[in-house]
């Protein structure tokens, strides 16, 4: 109870007038929202780029915000996880630490970690980028995903009548085949899915050179060539 009326004022304090932060502590959702809507939408995130994750492999998320879908690292080797607010990155190495996850600030708009992963996440960022800004990002995931490695990730379809659903949204997405569009010059396969509720329509996606997730060749993929 102490903890749900502490982040019941903590979501006031932070996204009740504008500006809205540029991340989101999910203790929020753990402790206050989850018990008000039972909206599985913050679960839903991290579970489906879960089902991508090659075991044992290593993996690389974008825009990790305050680090909390790091549970990616149950499954990878290793997780460098990058977000180019140090704030962020300051809380999710104190809060969502794990001896696999290396955190790191990095604005993936002018750097990017090299060396080859075998899956990158995109979660609950692509939004946030200008569609020039989302080609330049796709160029740089492609030269660092192995030939099978999968891209995955979360976004959200725009609502016309509200405007920006954040003010830090540069691009929201019309439909499943607008968010297509951007992955299918960089990727054989794409696969687009979607969820909706009330408040919010989400899309998922994978996109890769290789199999997808629940494609029937799936099961053998998901053992990792690494070490």
């Amino acid at each position: 109870m102490v903890a749900a009326v502490g982040h019941k004022l903590q979501m006031r304090i932070e996204w009740g007038w504008p500006p809205e932060p540029e991340w989101f502590d999910h203790a929020i959702d753990l402790y206050y929202q989850w018990h008000q809507t039972r909206n599985p939408l913050w679960l839903e995130r991290g579970c489906y780029s879960l089902l991508a994750l090659r075991d044992r492999g290593k993996a690389l998320e974008l825009c990790c915000g305050d680090g909390f879908n790091a549970c990616h690292s149950s499954k990878a080797s290793q997780l460098v996880a990058v977000d180019f607010n140090s704030q962020a990155i300051r809380h999710a190495q104190q809060v969502n630490w794990a001896p696999n996850v290396e955190f790191r600030v990095c604005d993936i708009r002018k750097e990017m970690p090299e060396g080859d992963f075998d899956n990158i996440i995109w979660d609950a960022a692509i939004e946030h980028f200008t569609p020039a800004e989302i080609s330049t990002v796709m160029q740089r995931i492609k030269q660092r995903l192995g030939s099978c490695g999968i891209l995955s990730g979360y976004t959200i379809v725009e609502k016309p009548e509200w405007g920006k659903q954040l003010s830090h949204h540069e691009y929201e997405f019309k439909s499943k085949d607008d968010l297509s569009r951007f992955l299918e010059p960089y990727f054989k396969n794409v696969k687009v899915f979607e969820t909706i509720y009330a408040s919010r329509h989400n899309l998922y996606f994978y996109a890769s050179d290789g199999v997808l997730p629940f494609d029937s060749a799936w099961k053998s993929q998901l053992v990792s060539n690494q070490p």
